[in-house]
């Protein structure tokens, strides 16, 4: 008795303490940072507006966050021992009601682990045949990022189907890019319920104890782990035609729906399935694998942007990063075109085009194999670090100088072949390497490239699709 008296007194003092030497201060979920108050508004208005109810959307936030920041985070250590077990045992249902406020509604099982634990780094602590949600059963680890892990899962409430699950690390920044993901996601659903345009098929998220986890359709390897596992060997071209149609069906997509990827690379598009066929190559003495089906999703939406968005400077992954990103010009959809050209570069020689991780390295590798940059951008552009008098300041006597004129050359003698198909194929990566963004093709004119003309059906006898003289009206 004596000892919850002296707490609860010791909480008052500190009370009384914050409010002189910090007027105003009151211990509530505004006690955020300005930043983190306008990111808590984004995400439940965001929420609210793709229609989920209250009780998914801005309360399902607002106790996640109040929980997390004003007591996870408290430094109040004594004022917060000092809670009555009555208001422990109400914060305690709100925190678990706030986990079971999802697409998958968590309900006790006997399947659950006793209790759930995170190591270090933020990833959560499972075991081969754990249940989490009582539905999804951990059957394999499938691979590691930076965001956390991706594991496969029996799905018990889809007829046993296997899916992929994303767990996302117990780490805010990562739960951020997580609920941002979903929001892409949802949207992509509610344009795209029949999934016909190519993007990764979201099923079901839930937070568990901290970890936002997404499921997904279970898909193959990913382009880039398929090239590596075949020695680095390009694609046939009429494999690198179809992945390359789909890849710019699906990202024209997100184009017309006001997104932007920001992060497309050979990584982030799946085979659907990438089971292979083996033939045995005389001359290099090695096995080659060819995929037997070139169907294929574009994934990770975490860095996707809407147009209405804030624009971050930096997007992309290194290698595929446009020009207009590293001059700090500021970038649109047409940055994904950029990226789009590498990767079917990359496709058709099995290296990447731009292999640095600097700047004025990779403007000067531009420069090798694009042409000069030109002078409307270096003129406006911030990095004028980078130039001299208009011009790219850069030594090519250089060590750096030396690498970049024997590993680069201009982009028409990677050619493998002169044949017609090649040629065709060149030209599409030219225009999609265009230095301008508003001169770079758009995924929609690439879409009518004769370099994917055999995709094409031949059009039936009668009108063509495009003759005006047609009333579609009757």
């Amino acid at each position: 008795m004596h000892r919850c008296f002296f707490l609860i007194f010791n909480g008052l003092m500190y009370r009384i303490y914050l409010s002189i030497s910090r007027p105003g201060y009151k211990p509530s979920y505004d006690d955020h940072s300005s930043d983190r108050r306008a990111y808590d508004r984004r995400y439940c208005d965001g929420y609210r507006r793709e229609g989920y109810s209250r009780d998914r959307g801005d309360a399902y936030y607002e106790a996640e966050y109040h929980h997390s920041y004003e007591y996870q985070r408290s430094h109040d250590d004594s004022y917060r021992s000092c809670k009555s077990s009555r208001r422990k045992r109400r914060r305690r249902r709100r925190h678990s009601r706030s986990f079971s406020q999802s697409s998958s509604q968590s309900q006790p099982s006997g399947r659950r682990a006793k209790s759930v634990e995170d190591d270090d780094e933020g990833h959560l602590i499972y075991r081969i045949g754990d249940w989490l949600q009582e539905r999804y059963e951990i059957i394999s680890t499938l691979g590691e990022g930076t965001f956390g892990r991706v594991v496969q899962c029996v799905d018990h409430r889809r007829g046993n189907t296997r899916v992929a699950l994303k767990i996302i690390k117990n780490v805010e920044k990562y739960k951020e890019a997580a609920r941002l993901e979903i929001n892409v996601l949802e949207k992509i659903n509610e344009k795209d319920p029949e999934n016909k345009n190519l993007c990764v098929q979201m099923y079901d998220w839930f937070d568990y104890h901290g970890h936002m986890c997404i499921s997904f359709e279970l898909l193959g390897l990913s382009t880039f782990d398929f090239l590596k596992d075949n020695n680095y060997l390009p694609y046939p071209l009429h494999q690198i035609r179809h992945m390359a149609y789909q890849v710019c069906q699906a990202v024209k997509f997100l184009h017309e729906n006001k997104l932007t990827h920001t992060d497309l690379k050979p990584e982030n598009i799946l085979f659907v399935n990438s089971d292979y066929e083996m033939t045995y190559n005389l001359e290099k003495k090695r096995d080659e694998r060819s995929v037997k089906n070139t169907a294929v999703r574009v994934v990770d939406f975490g860095s996707a942007t809407f147009d209405h968005e804030h624009h971050s400077t930096i997007v992309s992954t290194r290698h595929y990063r446009a020009p207009e990103v590293i001059l700090e010009l500021g970038w649109a959809q047409p940055c994904d075109v950029w990226s789009t050209g590498c990767i079917l570069f990359e496709y058709y020689m099995g290296f990447t085009l731009f292999q640095t991780h600097d700047n004025r390295e990779h403007l000067a590798m531009m420069e090798r194999i694009l042409g000069p940059i030109p002078s409307r951008m270096t003129r406006k552009t911030r990095k004028q670090k980078y130039f001299y008098h208009g011009r790219l300041d850069w030594d090519e006597n250089t060590s750096a100088g030396r690498y970049v004129r024997e590993n680069c050359k201009p982009l028409q003698r990677y050619l493998a072949s002169e044949a017609e198909e090649h040629h065709q194929l060149f030209d599409l990566i030219e225009g999609m390497l265009e230095y301008e963004p508003s001169k770079r093709l758009t995924l929609a004119e690439a879409l009518k490239h004769p370099f994917f003309d055999p995709l094409k059906p031949p059009h039936p006898p009668g009108p063509k699709p495009w003759d005006a003289s047609r009333d579609i009206s009757r």
